[in-house]
């Protein structure tokens, strides 16, 4: 049997190289540092602002850019080409005009290769930082691999240089002349840090979070810089942050060398998203389920020692709910591109078809036509905080209804009308609780859409919509 083609599906799974990579936990930091660069490309820049979820809620797609790529290296070649069509049909509704009127699509062939290269050359430069250089036959054997992804959710490889050799004078070119100082760059820079989740024993305890975040945020963000290329900090105006580039190497080296000497299962990447989302079961059982329940126990003592009270459903205010919930994109407004990225959150998580995801987009979009005729009192085509709060009752219309009973639908995937452990636990990332009838271990129609209107209008608190709808 003849060795596959480099650039197709079959060239990519378990046995690429870059599948090693995204199975270590540092590989963290050089897909945060690939999202700077990308940040700066103007097209890239122009979709994040006007169409992502990443001002509000930054975590969230770093979390679904790597779950992204564990699809596309997944053992299964059916895995890895839905994946690539879910990116393409996720792509396609991205697109727009940008401040200075300049057209982006999420479908541009340079700006697509563009994230390639990025990660790519963050990769290479986190290896030389841990004092792990690649070889030639390496690097050759990783930038084929990315060449592989780009080929897959693109149909050919021909926006970026063909070898590694060619791809340096490209990406010098792009960093001198292809980027700007975007509002996309400062958000990453400066934003992405100070909103860190905390950490399964801290989150009852959001003040001493945030004392621990606002010291530790500028540092982890001094890393990032230090290890940025000298001409990209210039260009975007990164001022020197003095001892910058050896504490990036300091810290990049530390994590090599705790790689090397912590048991394996201790530094995977799915080992520190669990970590940071402890309701996800899709992450493997251990050491995550350990450490989930250990620090579970901790936090549960926390709260026996010193209790807090618990936030009813009437104190999340009018006001809270909206910026919370409802403005995903972080503009300070509701739109289109809010609904929008509660759709593609889920059907991201639940790695819908195409069939069950235009449903879901088309049950949205019912029920943003249903706002904006209820809400939108100066006919703007938005409904702002003040236009939600004069008329918040009318989120539950028929419409809501309708987005809850598809949203029921395509979370029921053995098609029994019932929501299972299993199922909950797709769509949530949290296992049942008792104010969710865990009792039977279902969930009924009747049940969901109910829980999901009281939630959805602000009516009721929910650990599991939370979860789904307000994490960062």
């Amino acid at each position: 049997m003849s060795a596959p083609s480099p650039l197709s599906p079959a060239a990519l799974g378990p046995h690429t190289l870059l599948y090693r990579y995204s199975q270590d936990a540092r590989w963290g930091l050089a897909v945060v540092r690939a999202t700077v660069l990308e940040a700066a490309h103007p097209q890239i820049g122009a979709a994040l602002i006007d169409n992502s979820t990443f001002m509000a809620h930054p975590w969230r797609r770093m979390r679904n850019t790597l779950d992204s790529v564990r699809r596309m290296l997944d053992a299964d070649e059916e895995v890895r080409v839905r994946e690539a069509a879910r990116l393409n049909r996720l792509h396609r509704r991205i697109s727009g005009t940008d401040g200075q009127g300049r057209p982006y699509s999420a479908l541009d062939p340079e700006a697509r290769a563009w994230v390639m290269a990025t990660l790519f050359e963050s990769t290479v430069t986190l290896s030389r930082l841990s004092g792990e250089s690649l070889d030639g036959a390496a690097m050759r054997r990783l930038y084929g691999d990315f060449r592989a992804i780009l080929a897959l959710i693109e149909g050919d490889a021909d926006a970026l240089p063909a070898t590694p050799a060619e791809f340096w004078p490209y990406y010098d070119g792009m960093i001198a002349g292809g980027l700007e100082n975007t509002e996309a760059l400062q958000i990453v820079l400066y934003r992405l840090f100070a909103q860190v989740p905390a950490p399964p024993l801290l989150r009852g305890r959001p003040a001493v979070w945030a004392v621990g975040r606002a010291v530790a945020a500028p540092v982890a963000t001094a890393v990032i810089v230090g290890s940025l290329p000298e001409a990209f900090r210039r260009q975007a105006g990164l001022g020197e942050v003095p001892g910058a580039q050896v504490l990036s190497r300091g810290v990049h080296v530390g994590t090599g060398l705790a790689t090397r000497l912590l048991p394996s299962s201790w530094t995977r990447t799915d080992t520190m998203l669990g970590l940071l989302d402890p309701g996800r079961a899709d992450l493997g059982p251990n050491p995550v389920s350990s450490l989930r329940g250990r620090a579970g126990r901790a936090a549960a003592l926390l709260r026996l020692v010193a209790p807090l009270p618990r936030e009813s459903a009437a104190e999340r205010s009018a006001d809270r709910f909206f910026a919370e919930v409802l403005d995903q994109t972080g503009d300070g407004h509701l739109d289109w591109p809010d609904l929008a990225a509660m759709a593609r959150e889920i059907a991201t998580r639940l790695d819908l078809d195409e069939q069950h995801e235009d449903r879901l987009y088309e049950a949205y979009a019912g029920w943003w036509r249903e706002l904006l005729a209820a809400l939108d009192a100066d006919g703007d085509g938005r409904v702002t905080r003040q236009e939600y709060a004069a008329a918040a009752s009318s989120l539950a219309g028929p419409a809501l209804i309708r987005v809850a009973e598809v949203l029921f639908d395509v979370a029921d995937k053995d098609g029994d009308r019932t929501i299972s452990a299993a199922e909950h636990q797709a769509l949530f990332r949290t296992a049942f609780t008792r104010d969710v009838n865990a009792e039977r271990d279902r969930y009924t129609p009747g049940e969901f859409v109910r829980d999901f209107l009281a939630f959805m209008s602000g009516r009721q608190a929910s650990a599991a919509y939370d979860s789904l709808l307000t994490q960062a």
